[in-house]
């Protein structure tokens, strides 16, 4: 698990194909101190087992479903990407609980500043847009953001001076991909509450039913 606070940033040094997926070798701008072969490392926002660990650099295998689900296959090398190792159970939680498993891309559909922060809207498939709530947590590119507000296909973000310096936020241009996280707790409510498929376990209720205390207790939460 990640936090979505971004520790620094990397360079991808070299990549190349393997068994349909890629190698990766990185080099990261701060010393893995403790390095741990083996180890998830969050390379804008994908978690990624580390090994081959040196100083500053690692090499990381990138699956094909990982390569068709975000934006890694799309960087080349020399492209910089935003890098956080895996929480410890005594860490901060800064941001909000990150697993490292994008959902999608989004694309950049404006940028604009507003004071001394830069709003950023975004575009993004229906099928994953009904995670995003006003208010809310999102991980773009591995950083913990709040949206700002959201309608069908899009949300929107602001974000600070210090971001924009520390993470790869800053290059984004209209129209630039990034890799989606949406909030987990959605998509587990979600499953949860979904009618079960016919010939497994009794229906659950429809989503639009009401959710009260008789409700709660049916189903073991009260």
């Amino acid at each position: 698990m990640f936090t979505g606070i971004v520790q620094g940033q990397g360079k991808i040094r070299g990549k190349k194909k393997s068994g349909g997926g890629q190698v990766f070798n990185l080099e990261a701008d701060f010393d893995i101190s403790d390095p741990e072969e083996g180890e998830s490392i969050a390379v804008n926002g994908v978690c990624l087992t580390a090994y081959n660990i040196r100083g500053r650099s690692f090499t990381a295998d990138v699956s094909p479903e990982t390569l068709s689900r975000t934006k890694l296959g799309l960087l080349a090398t020399g492209e910089s990407v935003n890098l956080e190792r895996a929480l410890r159970l005594a860490d901060r939680l800064g941001g909000h609980l990150v697993s490292g498993h994008v959902d999608c891309m989004a694309s950049v559909s404006a940028i604009r500043p507003v004071g001394d922060y830069t709003l950023f809207d975004f575009s993004i498939g229906e099928v994953h847009d009904r995670y995003i709530i006003e208010k809310g947590s999102i991980t773009i590119d591995g950083v913990s953001l709040t949206v700002n507000s959201c309608t069908a296909g899009s949300f929107s973000v602001s974000i600070i001076p210090h971001t924009l310096k520390v993470t790869t936020l800053g290059e984004l241009k209209v129209g630039s991909r990034v890799n989606i996280e949406v909030d987990i707790i959605g998509k587990y409510v979600e499953k949860l509450l979904a009618p079960k498929t016919a010939g497994t376990q009794a229906a659950a209720p429809e989503l639009s039913d009401s959710i009260n205390p008789e409700f709660l207790a049916k189903h073991g939460f009260w």
